[in-house]
C-alpha cells in the first residue's frame, strides 16, 4: 500500500472499531465463548499457515536478537496458546458486575455497575501470542481492540487477525472488533492522539517503546514496564530452595520479562555461591557479571563465562542468558540496592528468616513480590486469570498482571421514579 492508502486503512480501521465496540454491548457471553473456543480449533487447524509466517518474520531476525524466542513460535507453543484462548473463554466476564448497590432517601435506586472500555489500542513489538491474548480478553470483556505491532512480527499478525475476522463473521460479530494497525513506527502517534476513538493504549514491549507511547498520548495509557527483576538470598536461606529457584528465574525462558537480572546475595554465603551457580554454568552457560566479592569466590569454580560487573549491569534487563551479581551485608543493603535499580516489576527473597520474609514482601514496591518461590509465576496465566493483557508496573487503576476486570471501568446507574431535584 502507498502512504496514502495505509493513512486511509487506519483511519477507517479506528473509526470502525469504534462502531464495533458499540455492537459488542450487545454481544452475549455465551456467544463470546463459541468465538474463543472456534478460534482455538481452527488456529491448530491452520497451524502449517501460521507458522510458515512466523518462519517469514523469524528470517528477518538474526537469531542473536533477544526478540528472536519472543518472535518463535512452534507446535508446542502456539497449543499453549490455544489452551489459553479456551481458558479465557470459560472464565466469566465480569461486564454488568454490580460492584455497589444502594437507595437514596428520596427513592432513587444507585448501582455502580462494571463496563467496558470501549476501544482499547496495545502496542507491542515481537511476541504474536500477544496478539491472540489481546483478542480474546478484550472480545470476553466487550472491547473492540486496536492491534498495533511492529514490523518484527506482521507477516504472522496478519494471518492471525484474518482468520480472527472470519471466525467472527462466522458467529455473527462485527469483525471490526479487531483491527491491525500497520505495523510502521510513523502511524504510532496518530493512535496515540485518536481522542475520543480510543479509550485506552497499553504498550508492551521496550523501556524505549514504552516512554515513547507515554510522552506523545494524548489518550490515557497504562504503562507495562521493562522487568529488572532481583532475587535476594538471605543468610537464613535454604540452599536446595535458592539453587532451584534462581535457576528457574533465570533460565525458564530469558527473553521474558520476569526473568532474573541480578541475583543479590548476603555476604555470608559467599562460599557458597559457585554450589549455587553450577547449574547456571554447568548445564545453561550464564554469562555472568559479579561485582569484587562475587567474582572472586567465583574464580575458578564457574564453568560459565565471568566477567567483572560494572555499574551499567545493574538496573539492566538482560532477555538473554547473562545476568548480574552484588554482594550485600544483610536485608538493609538488599533493600537498598533493589529500591535503586528495581523497575517494579517482580521482586524477590529467599530466606527461612520470619522477620526477613515478612520486611522483604512489605517494604519492596514492586507489581508482585515473592519469598521462597521463583519470579517466573508473574503471568497472567499462572495466577490463574486466563491470559494477561500486560503486567502493569504503575499504581493507578491496575497493578501486576491485567486480564479481565482490569479491561473495565464502571458507570453509575441511577433509576427512578419520576424524582427532580428541588432548587438549592
Amino acid at each position: 500500500m502507498t502512504k496514502n492508502d495505509k493513512q486511509t486503512y487506519l483511519e477507517r480501521g479506528l473509526a470502525a472499531a469504534r462502531r464495533a465496540a458499540r455492537d459488542l454491548a450487545r454481544c452475549d457471553d455465551r456467544t463470546i465463548r463459541s468465538v474463543l473456543d472456534d478460534l482455538a480449533q481452527r488456529a491448530m487447524a491452520d497451524c502449517d499457515e501460521i507458522l510458515e509466517a512466523n518462519r517469514s518474520d523469524l528470517s528477518r531476525m538474526p537469531e542473536t536478537d533477544p526478540k528472536y524466542d519472543r518472535l518463535l513460535l512452534n507446535p508446542a507453543r502456539l497449543q499453549a496458546i490455544c489452551d489459553d484462548l479456551r481458558s479465557v473463554g470459560a472464565l466469566p466476564s465480569p461486564v454488568g458486575e454490580v460492584l455497589e448497590r444502594r437507595t437514596l432517601e428520596n427513592g432513587l435506586e444507585l448501582s455502580k455497575v462494571r463496563v467496558p472500555m470501549g476501544v482499547i489500542a496495545v502496542i507491542f513489538e515481537s511476541r504474536p501470542n500477544v496478539t491472540f491474548d489481546v483478542f480474546a480478553l478484550c472480545l470476553k470483556t466487550r472491547n473492540a481492540c486496536v492491534l498495533k505491532g511492529s514490523s518484527d512480527a506482521h507477516d504472522t499478525n496478519r494471518v492471525v487477525v484474518r482468520l480472527m475476522h472470519a471466525v467472527l463473521r462466522d458467529h455473527g460479530v462485527n469483525p471490526d472488533a479487531v483491527f491491525l494497525a500497520p505495523p510502521e513506527r510513523e502511524w504510532l502517534p496518530q493512535i496515540l492522539q485518536a481522542v475520543g476513538t480510543i479509550d485506552l493504549a497499553i504498550p508492551r514491549g521496550s523501556k524505549g517503546l514504552i516512554d515513547f507511547v507515554r510522552d506523545n498520548a494524548r489518550i490515557p495509557v497504562i504503562e507495562t514496564g521493562a522487568g529488572i527483576v532481583h532475587t535476594y538470598v538471605d543468610a537464613s536461606a535454604d540452599l536446595d530452595k535458592a539453587r532451584a529457584i534462581i535457576t528457574n528465574a533465570k533460565t525458564r525462558r530469558v527473553s521474558v520479562c520476569n526473568a532474573l537480572d541480578t541475583l543479590v546475595i548476603d555476604r555470608a554465603l559467599l562460599a557458597e555461591l559457585p554450589a549455587l551457580m553450577q547449574e547456571m554454568g554447568d548445564t545453561h552457560g550464564v554469562e555472568v557479571y559479579a561485582d569484587k566479592d562475587a567474582f572472586a569466590a567465583l574464580d575458578g569454580h564457574y564453568a560459565g563465562s565471568l566477567k567483572h560487573a560494572r555499574e551499567e549491569h545493574y538496573g539492566q534487563e538482560f532477555l538473554s542468558l547473562r545476568m548480574s551479581i552484588r554482594t550485600v551485608s544483610g536485608l538493609d543493603e538488599a533493600l537498598e540496592h533493589i529500591d535503586h535499580y528495581s523497575s517494579r516489576h517482580s521482586e524477590a527473597v529467599v530466606a527461612e528468616d520470619p522477620a526477613v520474609i515478612d520486611r522483604f514482601l512489605a517494604e519492596v514496591d514492586a507489581a508482585a513480590v515473592y519469598a521462597n518461590t521463583s519470579t517466573a509465576f508473574t503471568d497472567g496465566g499462572q495466577f490463574g486469570m486466563g491470559a494477561e493483557i500486560g503486567i502493569s508496573t504503575q499504581k493507578l487503576h491496575a497493578r501486576g498482571p491485567m486480564a479481565l476486570p482490569e479491561l473495565t471501568s464502571y458507570k453509575w446507574v441511577v433509576r427512578g421514579s419520576g424524582q427532580v431535584r428541588p432548587p438549592s
